[in-house]
């Protein structure tokens, strides 16, 4: 999931042409924030942070359960 979420962050970030230093910006953080959120390999993420970033790329977080 993490991966997924990485990719589609990365993909607006491109699209958008923000740098990280910017993004760091926009969501009133550090920029060692913003590239341990695009590491997938780092899953220690909150939904706080998902939700600045989303808020910071004009985005909204939707986050749901659906059956297995």
């Amino acid at each position: 999931m993490k991966h997924a979420l990485t990719l589609q962050l990365g993909k607006l970030i491109e699209q958008k042409a923000i740098s990280k230093t910017e993004m760091a910006a926009r969501m009133k953080t550090s920029r060692a924030a913003v590239d341990r959120l695009l590491d997938d390999s780092n899953t220690s993420i909150t939904l706080t942070t998902l939700g600045k970033a989303a808020h910071a790329l004009g985005q909204k977080l939707k986050i749901e359960m659906v059956p297995a």
